[in-house]
């Protein structure tokens, strides 16, 4: 299996799956270093201690006095004589009022459609200039995968973030290999156009149908976080527009709070327009394995286990699943009759499994030892219900 192919499974077998693990209880990181351990902690206090009804003052229910109706009008006459390289709609704004949570429905007056840094910069400067004679709020919004209406603007401004692909993907190739990228790209393409140079990303979410910028904001999990911290770890410049409207480029060397302020800052400082993302080497096959599990002790415990293990797979992850019609029959085994897979405890409908997700990167010249390698880690596992 080939590491593209990998990736395309990995969405494919779990489609919809929350991409913000902080919400993942099973997601099981060994952090090896204090700054990878800080930032998520920063994360989880920003996102469980804000209130949700003033998360980003987008959820304000008010109801308008005279006053701001009158601001309203003015507000919105202003933001049409404004021009922009993209367009900016007040017609058929609904679907913004969507997310993936689904409990949270907020219709924007009016959604932008950037096609340059500056249309962004533009219309944050014009309302704050504004100051307290609106109360017109912004909102970027990607590809839609808030949990709990993040991404969206009430009677306000809706930022679709996915219109700015302002250039092309930069690649330097050099000891620290990079790609410049807007953050309205979605990580599956980038996946693309950097095996094209022999090229990966260090680290992933497990969904990789979303953008860049969104995944930034939040924090970027997945199986190679506990070996090279989630995304946000695996940064070395962003573009940000302030809330002044003010654009600016920051990194550990420049502009630093701002830097560490914005990666896994939920919007809250500022909004990413450009990322220069961390690259590796991409190896040229992938051993991708899911082990099934019906007790969760025993899960966690394995999953502990080759986490803290140094020679262990590439890729670790858990998530649970619901045993459905079928599923179960797609996935071969890949013991040998030796070692016979006992499936008949996973046949329930509607039972609660739990799933380890495990990947071994090897190149052509080894594929003759990485059988071997890993049932050396196989024979760890308590469980021996694999399948591939």
């Amino acid at each position: 299996m080939s590491y593209e192919q990998i990736a395309k499974g990995v969405q494919e077998t779990k489609n919809g799956k929350l991409l913000l693990s902080l919400f993942h209880p099973i997601e099981m990181i060994n952090f090896k270093q204090n700054t990878i351990a800080l930032r998520i902690l920063t994360v989880l206090l920003v996102s469980f201690t804000i209130n949700i009804k003033n998360l980003c003052s987008n959820h304000l229910s008010v109801t308008p006095t005279n006053s701001s109706r009158v601001s309203f009008s003015t507000t919105h006459s202003s933001l049409a004589e404004m021009g922009f390289d993209g367009h900016l709609s007040f017609e058929n704004t609904e679907h913004t009022a969507k997310d993936f949570g689904g409990r949270y429905h907020f219709t924007p007056s009016a959604v932008l459609y950037p096609k340059s840094v500056s249309d962004i910069s533009s219309i944050i400067k014009h309302i704050f200039e504004m100051g307290e004679t609106t109360e017109l709020t912004v909102a970027a919004r990607g590809h839609g995968h808030s949990l709990e209406g993040q991404a969206q603007a009430h009677g306000g401004v809706v930022i679709n973030m996915e219109s700015l692909r302002v250039r092309e993907m930069s690649f330097h190739t050099g000891k620290l290999p990079y790609v410049d990228v807007s953050a309205g790209e979605l990580w599956i393409n980038i996946l693309h156009e950097s095996l094209k140079h022999g090229l990966a990303p260090k680290s992933w979410t497990d969904y990789l149908h979303l953008t860049v910028g969104g995944t930034l904001s939040n924090a970027g999990i997945s199986g190679q976080a506990f070996q090279h911290g989630p995304q946000i770890d695996n940064v070395y410049q962003l573009q940000v527009v302030t809330g002044t409207g003010e654009v600016v480029t920051c990194s550990e060397e420049q502009n630093s709070d701002l830097f560490h302020a914005v990666l896994g800052g939920l919007g809250q400082f500022g909004i990413i327009t450009q990322a220069r993302i961390a690259l590796e080497q991409a190896p040229k096959k992938v051993k991708w394995v899911r082990a099934l599990y019906s007790d969760f002790t025993v899960f966690s415990q394995d999953q502990e286990r080759l986490i803290s293990s140094e020679n262990s797979f590439n890729y670790i992850e858990g998530f649970v699943i619901i045993n459905r019609t079928g599923l179960l029959n797609n996935w071969r085994s890949s013991f040998s009759s030796k070692d016979p897979v006992q499936t008949n405890q996973f046949i329930s409908e509607g039972r609660v499994l739990f799933c380890l997700e495990v990947a071994k990167y090897f190149n052509l010249e080894d594929s003759d030892h990485i059988d071997k390698s890993n049932m050396a880690i196989y024979s760890t596992i308590k469980n021996k219900t694999l399948r591939e």
